[in-house]
């Protein structure tokens, strides 16, 4: 389960992003992915970026702004993963978090190639190039 962390949304290098106030040790589990389920037909016409395919029959859009979550950036190299389990999707740090880091992970090869690749990817990592 999520731990009870300090998360803002705030300006990042790629617009809006998700930031923590509060130290996230290694393997800490940051917060739930949460959205409403749609079905498969919808999802492969949605025009959302926010989709998460947590089975081939079921996926979350995540667009809602009250899913935190949805602020997390992609990043080539992500200080965070997603993990499924029991059919919920958790953002877990996979390194060490400090006050006033962004929280990012890797969207994957698929996503990155559809969305990001096409108009540069904004992270960090791809900026200092």
């Amino acid at each position: 389960m999520p731990g009870d962390f300090d998360l803002r949304v705030r300006r990042s290098s790629a617009g809006l992003g998700l930031f923590t106030e509060s130290p996230i040790a290694k393997g800490s589990c940051i917060i739930e992915y949460v959205g409403r389920e749609v079905s498969k037909e919808e999802s492969e016409t949605s025009k959302s970026k926010y989709l998460f395919e947590i089975t081939k029959d079921k996926t979350i859009d995540g667009k809602p702004k009250w899913n935190k979550a949805g602020y997390i950036n992609h990043s080539c190299r992500p200080n965070a993963e997603s993990e499924i389990h029991k059919g919920r999707i958790f953002i877990l740090a996979i390194k060490n978090i400090k006050p006033g880091e962004e929280i990012v992970y890797d969207y994957g090869k698929e996503y990155f190639n559809e969305h990001i690749k096409p108009f540069g990817c904004r992270c960090p990592k791809c900026m200092s190039r």
